[in-house]
Protein backbone atom coordinates (compact mmCIF):
# COMPACT_ATOMS: atom_id res chain seq x y z
CA UNK A 1 0.00 0.00 0.00
CA UNK A 2 2.88 2.42 -0.59
CA UNK A 3 2.49 5.57 -2.21
CA UNK A 4 -1.42 5.15 -1.28
CA UNK A 5 -3.55 7.57 -0.26
CA UNK A 6 -4.64 6.99 3.63
CA UNK A 7 -6.24 9.10 5.94
CA UNK A 8 -6.89 9.07 9.75
CA UNK A 9 -10.38 9.54 10.97
CA UNK A 10 -10.94 10.28 14.66
CA UNK A 11 -14.60 9.91 16.31
CA UNK A 12 -13.65 8.31 19.67
CA UNK A 13 -15.78 5.05 20.13
CA UNK A 14 -17.36 5.35 16.48
CA UNK A 15 -14.48 6.10 14.68
CA UNK A 16 -14.60 2.81 12.41
CA UNK A 17 -18.07 3.77 11.59
CA UNK A 18 -16.78 7.83 10.70
CA UNK A 19 -14.31 5.87 8.64
CA UNK A 20 -16.51 3.71 6.38
CA UNK A 21 -18.69 6.74 5.85
CA UNK A 22 -14.99 8.74 4.53
CA UNK A 23 -15.04 5.09 2.10
CA UNK A 24 -18.06 5.88 0.82
CA UNK A 25 -17.67 8.71 -0.02
CA UNK A 26 -14.60 8.13 -1.64
CA UNK A 27 -15.61 5.30 -3.45
CA UNK A 28 -19.39 7.60 -4.69
CA UNK A 29 -17.65 10.20 -5.62
CA UNK A 30 -15.44 8.49 -7.86
CA UNK A 31 -12.60 9.22 -6.57
CA UNK A 32 -11.58 5.58 -5.73
CA UNK A 33 -12.21 1.96 -6.66
CA UNK A 34 -11.51 0.14 -3.57
CA UNK A 35 -11.27 1.08 0.01
CA UNK A 36 -9.54 -0.67 2.75
CA UNK A 37 -10.89 0.31 5.94
CA UNK A 38 -9.19 -1.05 9.28
CA UNK A 39 -10.23 -0.37 12.89
CA UNK A 40 -7.02 -1.39 15.26
CA UNK A 41 -6.71 -0.41 19.38
CA UNK A 42 -4.06 -1.17 21.67
CA UNK A 43 -5.54 -0.75 24.82
CA UNK A 44 -3.81 -3.05 27.58
CA UNK A 45 -0.73 -1.62 27.29
CA UNK A 46 -1.51 0.76 29.92
CA UNK A 47 -3.19 -0.05 33.39
CA UNK A 48 -6.92 0.47 34.07
CA UNK A 49 -6.08 3.98 35.51
CA UNK A 50 -4.06 5.06 32.45
CA UNK A 51 -6.95 3.57 29.88
CA UNK A 52 -9.51 5.68 31.81
CA UNK A 53 -7.23 8.85 31.88
CA UNK A 54 -6.94 8.32 27.76
CA UNK A 55 -10.61 7.45 27.23
CA UNK A 56 -11.44 10.64 29.04
CA UNK A 57 -10.66 12.47 26.40
CA UNK A 58 -13.56 11.38 24.62
CA UNK A 59 -15.88 13.76 26.77
CA UNK A 60 -16.12 17.31 26.58
CA UNK A 61 -12.81 17.92 28.45
CA UNK A 62 -12.90 21.11 29.76
CA UNK A 63 -16.53 20.58 32.14
CA UNK A 64 -16.00 16.51 32.44
CA UNK A 65 -12.85 14.90 31.69
CA UNK A 66 -10.78 17.31 33.20
CA UNK A 67 -12.99 17.49 36.50
CA UNK A 68 -12.44 13.83 36.96
CA UNK A 69 -15.45 12.54 35.14
CA UNK A 70 -14.98 9.35 32.97
CA UNK A 71 -16.94 7.48 31.04
CA UNK A 72 -18.43 4.70 33.67
CA UNK A 73 -19.05 7.78 35.25
CA UNK A 74 -21.23 9.57 32.52
CA UNK A 75 -22.73 6.28 31.78
CA UNK A 76 -23.78 6.32 35.42
CA UNK A 77 -25.68 9.72 34.63
CA UNK A 78 -27.65 7.86 32.03
CA UNK A 79 -28.43 5.24 34.29
CA UNK A 80 -29.62 8.06 36.87
CA UNK A 81 -31.00 10.13 34.57
CA UNK A 82 -32.83 6.94 32.86
CA UNK A 83 -34.01 5.47 36.66
CA UNK A 84 -35.95 9.08 37.25
CA UNK A 85 -37.60 10.01 34.18
CA UNK A 86 -39.34 6.63 34.10
CA UNK A 87 -39.27 6.04 38.03
CA UNK A 88 -37.56 2.33 38.48
CA UNK A 89 -36.51 0.88 41.53
CA UNK A 90 -32.95 0.31 41.98
CA UNK A 91 -34.04 -3.34 42.00
CA UNK A 92 -35.72 -3.13 39.05
CA UNK A 93 -32.89 -1.34 37.40
CA UNK A 94 -30.47 -4.02 38.32
CA UNK A 95 -32.54 -6.13 37.12
CA UNK A 96 -32.49 -5.22 34.00
CA UNK A 97 -29.28 -4.31 33.35
CA UNK A 98 -28.23 -7.92 34.66
CA UNK A 99 -30.81 -9.48 31.96
CA UNK A 100 -28.57 -7.35 29.25
CA UNK A 101 -24.93 -8.37 30.73
CA UNK A 102 -25.86 -12.56 31.18
CA UNK A 103 -27.34 -12.37 27.28
CA UNK A 104 -24.43 -11.13 25.95
CA UNK A 105 -21.59 -13.17 28.23
CA UNK A 106 -24.20 -16.62 26.98
CA UNK A 107 -24.22 -14.89 23.06
CA UNK A 108 -19.85 -14.72 23.31
CA UNK A 109 -19.69 -18.78 23.56
CA UNK A 110 -19.98 -19.20 20.55
CA UNK A 111 -17.56 -16.77 19.33
CA UNK A 112 -14.15 -17.93 18.96
CA UNK A 113 -12.82 -14.44 19.08
CA UNK A 114 -14.90 -13.06 22.57
CA UNK A 115 -13.11 -11.87 25.31
CA UNK A 116 -15.31 -13.14 27.87
CA UNK A 117 -17.63 -15.83 27.41
CA UNK A 118 -19.57 -16.94 30.26
CA UNK A 119 -22.81 -19.36 30.92
CA UNK A 120 -24.14 -17.16 33.90
CA UNK A 121 -27.67 -16.22 34.57
CA UNK A 122 -28.51 -13.06 35.47
CA UNK A 123 -29.90 -14.01 38.63
CA UNK A 124 -26.03 -15.35 39.29
CA UNK A 125 -24.86 -12.26 38.46
CA UNK A 126 -27.44 -10.54 40.74
CA UNK A 127 -26.40 -12.91 43.34
CA UNK A 128 -22.65 -12.01 43.32
CA UNK A 129 -21.30 -9.91 46.30
CA UNK A 130 -19.87 -6.74 46.42
CA UNK A 131 -16.39 -7.76 46.04
CA UNK A 132 -17.02 -9.75 42.74
CA UNK A 133 -19.01 -7.44 41.71
CA UNK A 134 -18.23 -4.00 42.53
CA UNK A 135 -19.41 -0.34 41.96
CA UNK A 136 -17.42 1.15 39.56
CA UNK A 137 -19.48 4.12 39.13
CA UNK A 138 -22.85 3.93 41.09
CA UNK A 139 -25.55 2.86 39.79
CA UNK A 140 -23.13 1.12 37.24
CA UNK A 141 -21.15 -1.91 38.65
CA UNK A 142 -18.64 -4.60 37.12
CA UNK A 143 -20.49 -6.44 35.28
CA UNK A 144 -22.50 -3.73 33.74
CA UNK A 145 -18.98 -2.72 31.85
CA UNK A 146 -17.69 -3.46 28.80
CA UNK A 147 -14.11 -5.23 28.40
CA UNK A 148 -10.52 -3.12 27.68
CA UNK A 149 -9.69 -4.88 25.10
CA UNK A 150 -7.15 -4.87 21.70
CA UNK A 151 -8.42 -5.93 18.73
CA UNK A 152 -8.89 -5.00 14.90
CA UNK A 153 -11.32 -5.89 12.31
CA UNK A 154 -11.00 -4.56 8.77
CA UNK A 155 -13.38 -4.36 5.18
CA UNK A 156 -13.08 -3.84 1.58
CA UNK A 157 -15.45 -1.97 0.30
CA UNK A 158 -16.45 -1.15 -3.58
CA UNK A 159 -19.47 -0.49 -5.73
CA UNK A 160 -21.86 -3.26 -6.56
CA UNK A 161 -20.81 -3.33 -10.17
CA UNK A 162 -17.17 -3.63 -9.26
CA UNK A 163 -18.19 -6.52 -6.67
CA UNK A 164 -20.10 -8.76 -9.05
CA UNK A 165 -17.48 -8.68 -11.42
CA UNK A 166 -15.45 -10.56 -9.24
CA UNK A 167 -17.73 -12.65 -8.45
CA UNK A 168 -17.25 -12.61 -4.66
CA UNK A 169 -20.43 -12.81 -1.86
CA UNK A 170 -21.71 -9.02 -1.97
CA UNK A 171 -23.19 -7.55 0.86
CA UNK A 172 -24.74 -3.28 0.37
CA UNK A 173 -24.64 -0.88 2.94
CA UNK A 174 -27.86 0.64 1.99
CA UNK A 175 -27.74 3.10 4.14
CA UNK A 176 -25.17 4.53 6.69
CA UNK A 177 -26.54 8.09 8.12
CA UNK A 178 -24.39 10.01 11.31
CA UNK A 179 -26.06 12.61 13.62
CA UNK A 180 -24.08 14.58 15.84
CA UNK A 181 -25.33 15.87 19.40
CA UNK A 182 -23.76 18.76 21.91
CA UNK A 183 -20.16 16.92 23.09
CA UNK A 184 -21.38 17.85 26.72
CA UNK A 185 -23.81 15.28 28.45
CA UNK A 186 -24.98 18.16 30.53
CA UNK A 187 -26.52 20.08 27.19
CA UNK A 188 -28.43 16.76 26.70
CA UNK A 189 -31.49 14.62 28.25
CA UNK A 190 -29.46 12.16 29.81
CA UNK A 191 -32.43 9.17 29.68
CA UNK A 192 -32.58 8.66 25.98
CA UNK A 193 -30.18 8.54 22.93
CA UNK A 194 -31.25 11.68 21.21
CA UNK A 195 -29.48 11.87 17.94
CA UNK A 196 -29.38 7.85 17.96
CA UNK A 197 -32.83 8.22 17.67
CA UNK A 198 -32.26 10.30 14.98
CA UNK A 199 -29.43 8.87 13.07
CA UNK A 200 -31.40 5.28 13.23
CA UNK A 201 -34.72 6.90 11.25
CA UNK A 202 -32.36 8.39 8.83
CA UNK A 203 -31.04 4.96 8.13
CA UNK A 204 -34.41 3.34 8.11
CA UNK A 205 -35.62 5.98 5.65
CA UNK A 206 -32.64 5.92 3.22
CA UNK A 207 -32.60 2.29 3.14
CA UNK A 208 -36.53 1.99 2.75
CA UNK A 209 -37.35 -0.25 5.36
CA UNK A 210 -38.83 -0.71 9.18
CA UNK A 211 -37.97 -2.20 12.10
CA UNK A 212 -39.89 -5.24 11.22
CA UNK A 213 -37.73 -5.77 8.30
CA UNK A 214 -34.20 -6.04 10.17
CA UNK A 215 -33.30 -9.80 11.31
CA UNK A 216 -31.10 -8.75 13.67
CA UNK A 217 -29.11 -5.87 15.36
CA UNK A 218 -25.27 -5.31 16.66
CA UNK A 219 -25.25 -2.24 19.04
CA UNK A 220 -23.09 -0.17 21.42
CA UNK A 221 -23.40 -2.08 24.68
CA UNK A 222 -20.29 0.16 26.33
CA UNK A 223 -22.64 -0.33 29.24
CA UNK A 224 -25.87 -2.27 29.92
CA UNK A 225 -27.60 1.12 30.46
CA UNK A 226 -26.68 1.58 26.56
CA UNK A 227 -27.96 -1.01 25.02
CA UNK A 228 -31.09 -0.75 26.45
CA UNK A 229 -31.06 2.34 25.18
CA UNK A 230 -30.11 1.24 22.05
CA UNK A 231 -33.71 -0.91 22.04
CA UNK A 232 -35.99 2.10 22.77
CA UNK A 233 -33.30 4.01 20.05
CA UNK A 234 -33.93 1.38 17.80
CA UNK A 235 -37.94 1.08 18.31
CA UNK A 236 -37.73 -2.31 19.55
CA UNK A 237 -39.96 -0.70 23.14
CA UNK A 238 -41.42 2.39 23.31
CA UNK A 239 -39.30 4.76 25.65
CA UNK A 240 -39.05 3.50 29.39
CA UNK A 241 -39.87 -0.23 27.81
CA UNK A 242 -36.43 -1.42 27.27
CA UNK A 243 -37.31 -4.04 30.04
CA UNK A 244 -39.86 -5.73 27.89
CA UNK A 245 -37.56 -6.33 25.28
CA UNK A 246 -35.81 -8.96 27.29
CA UNK A 247 -38.48 -9.99 29.39
CA UNK A 248 -40.58 -10.69 26.18
CA UNK A 249 -37.63 -12.61 24.80
CA UNK A 250 -37.38 -10.36 21.60
CA UNK A 251 -33.53 -9.45 21.59
CA UNK A 252 -32.40 -13.05 22.60
CA UNK A 253 -30.97 -15.10 19.67
CA UNK A 254 -34.25 -17.12 19.38
CA UNK A 255 -36.14 -13.87 19.67
CA UNK A 256 -37.71 -11.79 16.56
CA UNK A 257 -34.35 -8.92 16.33
CA UNK A 258 -31.28 -10.82 18.47
CA UNK A 259 -29.45 -7.93 19.68
CA UNK A 260 -25.34 -8.39 20.35
CA UNK A 261 -25.16 -12.16 18.55
CA UNK A 262 -21.47 -11.76 18.88
CA UNK A 263 -21.53 -11.58 22.93
CA UNK A 264 -21.11 -7.44 22.26
CA UNK A 265 -18.97 -5.26 23.41
CA UNK A 266 -19.86 -6.22 27.04
CA UNK A 267 -18.50 -9.92 26.37
CA UNK A 268 -16.94 -9.85 22.89
CA UNK A 269 -14.76 -6.78 24.03
CA UNK A 270 -14.21 -2.77 23.35
CA UNK A 271 -11.43 -2.19 21.30
CA UNK A 272 -12.28 1.50 20.86
CA UNK A 273 -10.72 2.26 17.37
CA UNK A 274 -11.61 -1.29 15.83
CA UNK A 275 -15.17 -1.17 17.04
CA UNK A 276 -17.06 0.32 14.39
CA UNK A 277 -15.15 -1.95 12.10
CA UNK A 278 -15.80 -5.67 13.83
CA UNK A 279 -19.43 -4.50 13.97
CA UNK A 280 -19.33 -4.18 10.09
CA UNK A 281 -17.29 -7.78 10.00
CA UNK A 282 -19.77 -9.07 12.53
CA UNK A 283 -23.02 -8.06 10.16
CA UNK A 284 -21.19 -8.76 6.62
CA UNK A 285 -20.22 -12.47 8.26
CA UNK A 286 -23.79 -13.03 9.70
CA UNK A 287 -25.29 -12.44 6.43
CA UNK A 288 -22.83 -14.02 4.71
CA UNK A 289 -23.17 -17.36 6.78
CA UNK A 290 -20.24 -17.21 7.93
CA UNK A 291 -21.09 -15.73 11.53
CA UNK A 292 -18.80 -15.00 14.47
CA UNK A 293 -21.30 -16.14 17.39
CA UNK A 294 -24.80 -17.64 16.73
CA UNK A 295 -25.54 -17.84 12.81
CA UNK A 296 -28.94 -16.81 12.02
CA UNK A 297 -31.22 -18.74 9.61
CA UNK A 298 -31.12 -17.13 6.50
CA UNK A 299 -31.22 -13.29 7.60
CA UNK A 300 -31.42 -10.61 4.59
CA UNK A 301 -30.70 -7.95 6.70
CA UNK A 302 -28.85 -6.37 9.67
CA UNK A 303 -28.10 -3.24 11.87
CA UNK A 304 -25.49 -1.60 13.40
CA UNK A 305 -25.43 1.36 16.47
CA UNK A 306 -22.49 2.62 16.89
CA UNK A 307 -22.08 5.53 19.40
CA UNK A 308 -18.93 7.75 20.00
CA UNK A 309 -18.51 9.43 23.22
CA UNK A 310 -21.48 9.49 25.60
CA UNK A 311 -23.47 9.31 22.38
CA UNK A 312 -22.46 12.71 20.94
CA UNK A 313 -21.36 10.80 17.63
CA UNK A 314 -23.96 8.05 16.39
CA UNK A 315 -23.68 6.11 13.46
CA UNK A 316 -26.72 3.61 12.05
CA UNK A 317 -25.89 1.40 9.36
CA UNK A 318 -28.12 -0.89 7.50
CA UNK A 319 -26.87 -4.12 6.00
CA UNK A 320 -28.33 -5.73 2.88
CA UNK A 321 -27.66 -9.53 1.37
CA UNK A 322 -28.09 -9.20 -2.39
CA UNK A 323 -26.15 -12.42 -3.50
Amino acid sequence: IRFKTCVKVESACASGSAAILQAINAIESGRVKFALVIGAEKMTSLNTKGVTEVLAKGSYWPQEGQMGMTFPGLFAEYAKGYQAHFGFSNEQLRQMFAKVSSKNHKNALLNPLARMPLDISYEDILNMPDSKNPIIADPLRLFDCSLITDGAAAVVMTNIENARSIKHEIVEIAALESACDYLSLSKRPNYEFTAGKVAIKRAYEKAKITLNDIDFAEVHDCFTIAEILAYEALGITPDGEGYKALEEGIVYKDGKIPINLSGGLKAKGHPVGATGVSMAVIATRQLTGKALGFQLNNPKIGLTFNIGGSAASNFATVFKRIS
